[in-house]
């Protein structure tokens, strides 16, 4: 794949399901990908940390809870071999676990969000918000928070465009 999707955790939906951004995030997910011409069918899409931490609430309903430190550390090896084996062109994270489990503790999304990062994981990381946050946001705000996520991921679109591949095999 030329471009992997790494997001935090499954939600509840994608632990039930088997597979990742099946839920309402992932059809956010999917209407941006199709807007910034980039085939989901030809994008990996994995998460930081493997398993859904949740807990429960009213009625059995599992409500997400984030991942600490630990957890985030136990599950690196696991995406680190997912990049090595798959060598995509372009990294994107999806929100501040995702990014800051790829790029370190000291990187802010909000500081760079959108740019491309040079990494030894990619030619590129690409940091942007994780659709659940677009979904969270508060109307007036939610169409502004999805336009520019959607323009991140056109980023992504333009960043491969303009990028030519580097010879097989190499970075």
């Amino acid at each position: 794949a030329e471009v992997m999707l790494v997001g935090e955790q499954p939600g509840d939906q994608e632990d039930r399901q088997g597979h990742p951004f099946v839920g309402p995030s992932g059809k956010l997910l999917d209407n941006a990908l199709e807007e910034a011409g980039i085939d989901r069918n030809r994008v990996y899409i994995t998460n930081s940390v493997k398993h859904f931490k949740f807990v429960v609430i009213e009625r059995g309903r599992r409500l997400h809870k984030k991942p600490n430190a630990g957890e985030i550390r136990a599950c690196n090896p696991w995406l680190q071999e997912e990049i090595r084996l798959l060598k995509p062109r372009v990294i994107v994270a999806l929100g501040a676990t995702a990014a800051q489990a790829l790029l370190g503790k000291q990187f802010r999304v909000t500081q760079h969000r959108g740019e491309p990062v040079a990494s030894e994981l990619a030619e590129a990381v690409i940091a942007t918000v994780h659709p659940s946050a677009v979904l969270r946001a508060r109307d007036p705000d939610r169409e502004q928070a999805r336009q520019e996520f959607f323009r991140d991921m056109q980023s992504v679109a333009a960043y491969l465009r303009s990028h030519k591949p580097k010879v097989a095999g190499s970075r």
